[in-house]
Order: structure tokens, then C-alpha cells, then sequence
């Protein structure tokens, strides 16, 4: 089979998507935004050939890179993993007469007021939500819902860009600070605890499904310097009716925004009023979170995305064996990293139950608390206690220090 893959060079662990399909049998034809000279041996040897192009989300040149492939092979699948890049490559996807994801499904995925009026229609719940372009469009919106409310860009991804309102002089603001944007997503706020579900599906049905909890939600955890925020994997995902209402749901989604053979991640709520969605992406999910789920199940997650891709079945076992999770150690200010406290005593509490850590080189300029878990510090972990695992986490929190001046 000829797999045409957008961007194998980056993200770092683009080349993981690269080596799974090569290892599953595929010829792989890259298209992507760097000299093929500046890739890794490593990462050429698992490609067919190479076709640079400026940018990749630019669907002209994509296309004609595509063509390109289309005139010298037969080409099976097109495929992309990055939020920014699903929607262009269906398109292309389309255009070139290339099975999988539809523009229509990359677009709901996209375009999270259309995601949730779709789902909303078809029965599954979801936060209040409306795309607004004028003042007069967010503050009708602010008063049939109430306050608190979260405005975000209509593409959004994650917290990226959110921004919570809690009065009229917020909104005020808020409004203020938009600027010359032509759109966004203004949405009822959600209380409840947060975590996501992720999916490897084929034909619309989860092969492997993956649970994860935030520690805390992800708004306050990239608002709140001293925080260090956690996301976990859970073991207990097979419970009996632990997580049932959250997969019936998750298999509802699939099917109202046609997502067949696909990595799926979807963003859930859950609270005094039950379990909502707030946002899905046929794509894997960022921040590591598969190398989590890799260690936690004793599996090769980005082969067994190949081989549904490549072969329409799935050929591992999630083991369920342990509970993953991260910690994102911030900087005490901003500035540069002069250096850290309580590394080797971790290490020495817990070396067993490490699977790596990430710690910027004294002298490394800080990255601000909104850029996320993985822009400084950070640890990861595994148990086959996912209540242990907690325990352990916060105690790297408490007691690793990143001192920066």
C-alpha cells in the first residue's frame, strides 16, 4: 500500500506515525515543509521519497505534491495527525479521489460550534454554544445562557486562545481584546471534572479506547503558575460501568460526525449535569499522551494506528497493566533556568515506576505557563495502581523545584 504522509519531520514524534506504517508494510511518500537533507537517517529510511513544499496546510501546493505521487503510483491513503492539518488534507483528500476522513468530517472536527450543534441534534450532550462576529451576536448569546461563559477562536484547539468571562466588565474586555478577529466560539462553561477519550477506530468502532483525567482542568491548570498540572491514563478503563455512558457516547460521536477508520480524541465534562462533550478531533492527541498509553499497555499505539490504517484490523492487546501519567513542572518565574531541587530524590523514591523525565539545561530561557505541560519540565510515570500513581505525581509536585532567574 502507498501512504502519502503530511509533515513527518515535525512534531518530533511525527516520525512515529512514519515508522508504524513502514513497519506494517506501507511505502510511505512524505510531504512536508523541511529539505529532505535536514531529516534523520533514521527517519529517510523509513521513507519512500520526499516532496518539500512551503507550507503544508497550503491545499494548492499539497494538492499538486499529491499529484505528484498520484502520476508515478497508485496512492491508497492520504493521511495527517496535527489539528491544523486534517482539514486541508481532506480537502485534498477529495479532490484527488483518495479514500478516508471526509471534508465534512475534518470540518465539524474543525469547526467546534458546527461540532456541537451536529451533536447536540443527534442527542448527545454537549455545552451551549454559538459562533458569534459581532458584539451585539455575544452579549444576546451571554444573556440567554448566563454568566460564567468561555470565548475562544472558532477553530480552536484545547484551552489554545480560551478565555473565561465571569461579569459584563470581563465580557467588556473581552470583546476589547479580540480585535480584527472574524469569528469565534462563544460557550456556555462547563463545570465539572475534565478528561478525555481517545480512540484508535475503525469503521467507526473503538479497536483500542484510552481514558485520561486532568489534574486540574486544563483552564486553570494554563492560567496558574504554581500549579503543577497532571493529565493520567487509567488502568480501570474496562470496569464494569466505570466508563460505559462515556464509550456508548464516544461510539454515538463516530457515528453523527463520520469518523470511520481514524485516531479520535474527544474532550468530556462531567459534573451535576451528568457527562457532556466539549470537543472531538479525528486526530491522535497531543502532549505525549500516546507514549503514555504505549507504556500503560505494553503496546505500540502508532503501529497499531498503521495497521488500522493500512490493514483495516487491529493486531494488539491492550494489556490494561498500568496507569501513565505526566506532571508539568513550571519555572518559579520567568527568566532563564538557573537550575533544580528534589530531581535525584524522586528518582531514588520512585526509579522503578519512572518512565522518563525532561529537564532544560540551566541557562535555557523559560517558556510562559500558557504554552502548556511539555514547554518546561516535566516527569512521567507509570503503577498499576492508578490511585498510587496520583499519590506519586503529587509528590513529584511537591517536592521537585525548577529555579529560574
Amino acid at each position: 500500500m502507498n501512504v502519502v504522509f503530511v509533515e513527518p519531520a515535525f512534531p518530533s514524534n511525527q516520525r512515529e506515525f512514519v515508522r508504524g506504517l513502514q513497519a506494517v508494510g506501507a511505502r510511505v511518500h512524505g510531504v512536508g515543509e523541511r529539505p529532505y537533507e535536514w531529516l534523520d537517517e533514521e527517519l529517510r529510511s523509513w521513507l519512500t521519497d520526499y516532496v518539500q513544499i512551503g507550507s503544508v496546510t497550503d491545499t494548492t501546493a499539497l494538492r499538486q505534491a499529491v499529484e505528484h505521487y498520484q502520476s508515478r503510483v497508485w496512492v491508497d491513503r492520504l493521511e495527517a495527525t496535527i489539528e491544523s492539518h486534517i482539514l486541508p488534507t481532506a480537502e485534498v483528500r477529495e479532490a484527488c479521489g483518495i479514500p478516508g476522513t471526509s471534508r465534512r468530517t475534518a470540518w465539524l472536527c474543525r469547526d467546534k460550534p458546527s461540532m456541537k450543534h451536529a451533536l447536540a441534534a443527534a442527542g448527545v450532550p454537549t455545552a451551549a454554544t454559538t459562533a458569534a462576529s459581532t458584539t451585539e451576536e455575544i452579549t444576546d448569546f451571554v444573556a440567554r445562557i448566563g454568566y460564567p461563559v468561555i470565548i475562544k477562536p472558532r477553530s480552536g484547539a484545547g484551552a489554545q486562545g480560551t478565555t473565561k468571562i465571569n461579569n459584563d466588565t470581563e465580557l467588556v474586555a473581552a470583546i476589547e481584546s479580540l480585535g480584527d478577529a472574524d469569528e469565534v466560539a462563544v460557550e456556555e462553561f462547563v463545570e465539572g471534572h475534565e478528561g478525555f477519550y481517545d480512540t484508535l477506530s475503525i469503521d467507526g468502532t473503538a479497536a483500542h479506547d484510552f481514558v485520561c483525567h486532568y489534574y486540574p482542568n486544563v483552564l486553570e491548570a494554563m492560567r496558574t503558575r504554581w500549579i503543577s498540572p497532571q493529565f493520567v491514563s487509567t488502568n480501570e478503563v474496562d470496569a464494569v460501568g466505570a466508563y460505559a455512558q462515556l464509550k456508548e457516547l464516544g461510539h454515538r460521536v463516530n457515528e453523527v460526525l463520520g469518523i470511520g477508520t481514524s485516531a479520535t480524541h474527544m474532550e468530556w465534562f462531567i459534573g451535576d449535569r451528568g457527562l457532556r462533550f466539549s470537543e472531538v478531533g479525528c486526530r491522535p492527541s497531543g502532549v505525549g499522551s500516546w507514549d503514555l498509553y504505549a507504556r500503560g499497555n505494553e503496546m505500540d499505539v502508532y503501529r497499531g494506528w498503521a495497521h488500522a490504517i493500512v490493514h483495516g484490523s487491529s493486531d494488539q492487546v491492550s494489556t490494561r497493566r498500568f496507569a501513565a501519567g505526566m506532571i508539568a513542572l513550571r519555572p518559579e518565574s520567568d527568566g532563564v533556568i538557573s537550575g533544580y531541587s528534589g530531581v535525584d530524590e524522586i528518582w531514588d523514591r520512585y526509579g522503578e515506576w519512572m518512565i522518563d523525565d525532561h529537564f532544560p539545561a540551566p541557562g535555557t530561557g523559560t517558556q510562559p505557563v500558557e504554552a502548556g505541560y511539555m514547554a518546561n519540565a516535566w516527569v512521567r510515570m507509570k503503577h498499576p495502581s492508578y490511585d498510587t500513581l496520583r499519590g506519586m505525581l503529587d509528590d513529584v509536585g511537591r517536592t521537585v523545584r525548577v529555579h529560574a532567574a
